[in-house]
């Protein structure tokens, strides 16, 4: 904010009329709305994306699809998924969503899936959700449960428990994936140059957040998009088509592990895109 000069101490009428205009701008500053500084989207304007990792990930992995979005237009916002709990992940997410102006296109990867479906309830600003590698839980279910439902995943396999305090002060368990086992399990079509890094950044996520039932989901009153990869060894494919199927999703196949943001990243555009542009 540019400061109106202060006026000289000059004495006489002059320096009255100086001090009182200083004061009159002063006044107007302070009483100016609140919204006056903020930054809103002209009308057409593309709607924000948030992008929400999951489970063993960050948000770099979204990066190549950050660089594509960006080149196209998009503001983009990638979101740090605590993966503390579910509930307390979708409450955080809620606060970044009520700080965004605008429209939002929602997507998650995986455990983000969960978290986008019940942080999206109520939020009037969340236009379309994209589900990416991802749960998309009813009333009740949990990550565990959805994985389970159908053969094929053998994550629990490649898992390295750990203790951990939990937020509440209470004893739960960190899970990790081993590092020796991350590339095939978790990003077999990524390098493994790349994926050895990925390996000793991944973010854990505690077992309580995956055993954690989801509340009344999002997708039943938003419309949403989903990527099924085919190739996956986290998600079975046929629970990801299940889901999809039951929230009447528009649903997209590609030949993928989980970690399809990094192995395929315009894929993961395209369908955001589609997403976006239906909504607008």
């Amino acid at each position: 904010m540019n400061r109106p000069s202060l006026p000289r101490r000059t004495g006489g009428r002059l320096s009255l009329l100086a001090t009182a205009g200083v004061a009159a701008a002063l006044l107007a500053t302070s009483v100016a709305p609140a919204s006056a500084g903020k930054d809103s989207p002209p009308p057409g304007h593309k709607p924000t994306v948030v992008l929400v990792h999951g489970a063993f990930a960050d948000s770099s992995s979204w990066n190549g699809v950050v660089k594509q979005l960006r080149r196209e237009g998009y503001p983009v916002v990638a979101a740090a998924n605590p993966l503390r709990g579910l509930g307390g992940d979708a409450a955080y997410l809620k606060d970044v969503l009520a700080g965004i102006d605008g429209p939002v296109v929602l997507a998650g990867h995986s455990y983000g899936g969960s978290v986008i479906s019940d942080a999206a309830q109520g939020a009037a600003n969340v236009k379309a959700l994209v589900y990416i590698a991802a749960f998309l839980p009813d009333k009740g279910e949990s990550a565990v449960e959805l994985s389970g439902k159908f053969p094929g995943s053998t994550l629990g396999e490649a898992l390295r428990p750990v203790p951990a305090t939990l937020p509440d002060g209470t004893q739960g368990t960190d899970l990790y994936i081993e590092q020796a086992k991350f590339h095939h399990q978790f990003a077999a079509d990524v390098s493994r140059s790349t994926t050895d890094v990925m390996a000793v950044t991944q973010r854990p996520v505690t077992s309580a957040a995956l055993e954690e039932g989801a509340s009344e989901p999002a997708w039943k009153t938003i419309p949403s998009w989903v990527l099924v990869t085919t190739e996956d060894l986290n998600i079975p494919p046929k629970a990801q088509v299940f889901m999809a199927e039951r929230a009447h999703a528009h649903t997209t196949e590609v030949r993928a592990s989980h970690a399809v943001s990094v192995s395929r990243p315009h894929d993961v555009t395209r369908i955001i895109e589609e997403a976006a542009h239906a909504v607008r």
